[in-house]
């Protein structure tokens, strides 16, 4: 079956579901630019973000409610404006979405350089306006699909790296990364939650167990790049793969989550035609 303009309605429809429902997370959390009340920054030691940083908006921000809030609204509301502009005119929803990359480029530049996330984790975010830039229907396919590869590069890349860097030919990595991620918990050996990541680290064969398990299922995400088929399989393993991490790493990556539309929609094929 091609992929039909209904279809491209869908994934919008997705994209600014899964944008929403993080954003109510994020308040749900006190993660929102103005429940964090961003007092310090952290200077990362890329060409882009020192270019940012001249600007001097990060500073501008530190310690401004009103400076937080006029961000945290442009920036949860370009979906919706992008929306409601596509339901009416493709063209204009474009001209939208290219002002949502440059709003999400410099919230999400300002957001992690305060101590909150990493940035890896807001990748969705900086890449879709790419694809809601597109009026042709052809352009649309050809830009998810690459949406699609790069999400699949993205995962199986951290099982490669764990390779070449050897961690998994060590057995006390994983008790050691759970000693770091979880120090803050292991100084009360009494809680529940605790007693756990003590155990694991004193077994520490099965921690290294689940560490490979990990490595194998992000791996097993090259897949994608010689079929299609297990697509779909792909999403569940993920999402399982986000609820581990959450129960046992305490990282939550649920930012990412947007890609697994890439999944879900990539059995369509490229279609005739171009409107």
């Amino acid at each position: 079956m091609q992929l039909t303009s209904a279809h491209r309605s869908d994934i919008v429809k997705g994209y600014c579901i899964f944008f929403y429902v993080l954003m109510l997370h994020k308040i749900w959390n006190g993660f929102t630019l103005y429940q964090l009340k961003p007092a310090i920054f952290n200077t990362r030691y890329d060409v882009f973000t020192w270019i940012f940083m001249k600007t001097g908006i990060h500073q501008w921000l530190l310690n401004n409610p009103t400076g937080w809030l006029i961000f945290d609204c442009v920036f949860y509301g370009m979906p919706a404006i992008y929306w409601l502009l596509h339901q009416k005119n493709i063209k204009w929803a474009s001209y939208s979405a290219i002002a949502m990359l440059i709003v999400n480029w410099i919230y999400i530049q300002c957001y992690t350089l305060y101590p909150a996330n990493s940035m890896e984790s807001f990748t969705p975010w900086l890449l879709f306006p790419f694809l809601l830039m597109t009026v042709n229907l052809k352009n649309f396919y050809w830009v998810f699909q690459g949406l699609r590869y790069f999400f699949l590069f993205f995962f199986a890349s951290s099982g490669v790296w764990k390779i070449v860097q050897g961690s998994v030919f060590n057995i006390d990595q994983m008790s050691g990364v759970l000693l770091f991620q979880h120090k803050d918990y292991l100084v009360d050996a009494n809680n529940f939650y605790s007693r756990i990541v003590f155990w694991l680290i004193a077994h520490r064969q099965i921690a290294f167990s689940l560490f490979i398990i990990a490595t194998v299922i992000e791996v097993s995400f090259f897949v994608g790049f010689f079929t299609k088929k297990y697509d779909r399989l792909l999403i569940a393993i993920f999402v399982l793969f986000l609820i581990s991490d959450v129960l046992v790493m305490r990282i939550p990556y649920w930012e990412v989550t947007p890609f697994l539309i890439t999944l879900w929609y990539s059995k369509y094929k490229k279609p005739e035609n171009s409107l």
